[in-house]
Parts: C-alpha cells; structure tokens; sequence
C-alpha cells in the first residue's frame, strides 16, 4: 500500500467531507475526482433478500410505499434522484410512486437490480448508486444513509 503525506488542512478538509465512519478516505478522494463508484460483489444473503423485493428493517412494513421506495433498511422518498457513474458513463433515475424508475422508464426491485441492468453483473446496489432526496442539497452513496 502506498503512503501519500498531506498536511493538517487538507486532512481536516478530508474529515470535513466524510458521511460516516463507513466512508472512507478514500470514498472521500474517489468522489472528488469524479472516479467510478467501488462495485463490490453481494452476499449470497443479499442476493435473496433482493430477490424478495421486500423492505428490510424495524418498522419498514409500516412504510406506505405510495410515498416513497423501501429497501433494505433504507427509505428514499418519491421524488429522490438516483445516480451512478460506470465507465464514464453516468446513468441516472428516479424514485417516482413508490418505485424504483430508471432513465427509459423501467422499474426496478431494489437498488442491486437497477445496478445490475447498468452492468450486467451482480453489484452491491448500495455502493453503486447516489442518491439526492428531495430535502438534501448534496449527493449521497446510498449505503450511507443506512
């Protein structure tokens, strides 16, 4: 592993940007320069969950999916934009009546299938994609909001 030494300022203006303890550094440096998103192969766990199309998490069977999507332990408001950048290609949608709608328009179960109909591999959805509710001024990996 390599070392890059950096002075007080900019390691504060590092911790500045950091969501959580689950973003990295690393995450941090990859979001300001633009990088792709880190595609990370899912559980076997996680793969059926998603395949159950169900909302994970305490409370999510309160959740009325006609105001926003639920999944895995996260809920995105109608209204949230969603986006990723693979291949330098960026690839965007939306969560509109409760469901999770890409750019032409088809629905997707969870955040791992619409990242899977981007790259045609099975991804952890939620480090592929960004997303902007409609109360933040700024994006956010999906993961993050966990």
């Amino acid at each position: 592993m390599q070392e890059i030494l950096i002075d007080f300022e900019v390691f504060k203006a590092l911790t500045a940007k950091r969501l959580s303890e689950r973003h990295t550094y690393n995450d941090v440096i990859r979001d300001l320069l633009g990088l792709d998103s880190l595609i990370e192969e899912q559980d076997a766990s996680d793969a059926l969950l998603d395949g159950l199309g169900l909302p994970m998490g305490i409370g999510a069977g309160l959740i009325d999916r006609s105001t926003g999507f639920s999944a895995r332990g996260i809920f995105l408001p109608n209204g949230t934009a969603v986006k990723a950048t693979y291949k330098q290609k960026q690839y965007t949608g939306k969560i509109e009546r409760g469901e999770w709608i890409d750019a032409d328009g088809k629905s997707h179960s969870s955040p791992s299938a619409a990242a899977k109909s981007v790259t045609g591999s099975n991804v952890n959805g939620l480090r592929f994609w960004q997303v902007k509710r409609p109360i933040d001024t700024e994006w956010y990996r999906l993961d993050l909001l966990k």
